[in-house]
């Protein structure tokens, strides 16, 4: 009789930690719901205001605003080929609207040096950082990619944007954005990029890119929207020869398309260099993938078209 007592108090108290546990899951899932902001259809910037505290201009697109620093003054080069900002060399934030406030999102591009103190400033600005990671392998010098994450009313993320950019501007030494722009040579059939990717790219200073959105997904971070313009999209940045050509870019993955874009990439002589997040209460859960090919042109372009057939609507669960 003792020893069912005994089991008997062992069992309640362990469905009590148990009960207590959902409890306070339950409590953190409240607490998360919280996070979400229902936000007005006419929810509208002040770019001026962005303007004028940032001291910075940018783009305009579907009421967000967008401000991209290209990092000029960044030597790099990986496998012989030469990195400039449309290859992914280039910071941003971007803001959306949400009645009288705003959310930022921002990837900063920061070297070793620039890593401490530029951290430091996101936070002592109120901003979360969501990832640090990397884009490249074998590249000199080494950057890192820093997502940030912010809310509140825009004047005051204004105010933020512009202490962190100038953060960087004193751990460099000197504004990034001050040295002259690069450029990089292209000879590649993109006729024949085209065809077998299905999708239309912009030139830009010898760097042929796509940026391709996932509209059957909609996320949202925070409750709030979060558009191909605020960095929810898959891109390919190529350059070189059609002998030898060189692409770069990154995956936006439903967590079902992961290990089959992966698969794909390898199988096709492409490298996976990074796999990691940008946000952090996003829903539903994304992750991105950076990558990076050397080789013939038309092998580098199936092996890309590959991938993508395992997401969106090419994809199976």
């Amino acid at each position: 009789m003792k020893s069912f007592v005994f089991l008997w108090s062992i069992g309640f108290a362990f469905l009590a930690g148990c009960n207590q546990q959902t409890a306070d899951n339950n409590t953190a899932g409240n607490e998360m719901k919280k996070e979400t902001i229902p936000c007005p259809p006419a929810s509208k910037l002040d770019i001026q205001k962005i303007e004028e505290a940032t001291g910075m201009k940018g783009m305009e697109k579907n009421g967000e605003y967008k401000i991209t620093v290209p990092q000029n003054d960044l030597s790099i080069i990986v496998d012989g080929f030469k990195i400039i900002p449309p290859m992914g060399l280039g910071s941003w934030v971007a803001f959306t609207p949400c009645a009288d406030s705003a959310m930022v999102m921002g990837d900063i591009i920061v070297t070793e040096n620039d890593l401490k103190p530029v951290q430091e400033e996101v936070i002592r600005q109120g901003f979360a950082i969501t990832a640090i990671h990397n884009h490249f392998v074998r590249n000199r010098p080494n950057v890192m990619y820093m997502h940030i994450d912010g809310k509140g009313k825009v004047a005051n993320l204004s105010v933020s944007v512009k202490a962190i950019f100038d953060k960087v501007k004193e751990s460099r030494g000197k504004d990034p954005k001050s040295s002259p722009a690069d450029s990089v040579s292209n000879s590649l059939n993109i006729a024949l990029l085209d065809s077998i990717i299905g999708h239309k790219g912009e030139m830009n200073k010898g760097v042929y890119k796509y940026t391709i959105g996932r509209p059957d997904v909609s996320l949202r971070e925070h409750g709030m929207a979060v558009s191909s313009f605020m960095g929810f999209n898959t891109w390919a940045a190529w350059q070189g020869t059609d002998e030898k050509a060189a692409v770069a870019g990154d995956f936006a993955m439903l967590e079902h398309e992961v290990a089959p874009v992966i698969k794909a990439l390898v199988e096709n002589g492409i490298e996976v260099v990074a796999v990691h997040n940008h946000m952090v209460h996003e829903e539903p859960r994304i992750f991105f993938l950076h990558y990076w090919g050397v080789g013939p042109i038309d092998r580098l372009a199936n092996g890309f078209k590959a991938a993508l057939n395992k997401t969106g609507k090419g994809a199976t669960q």
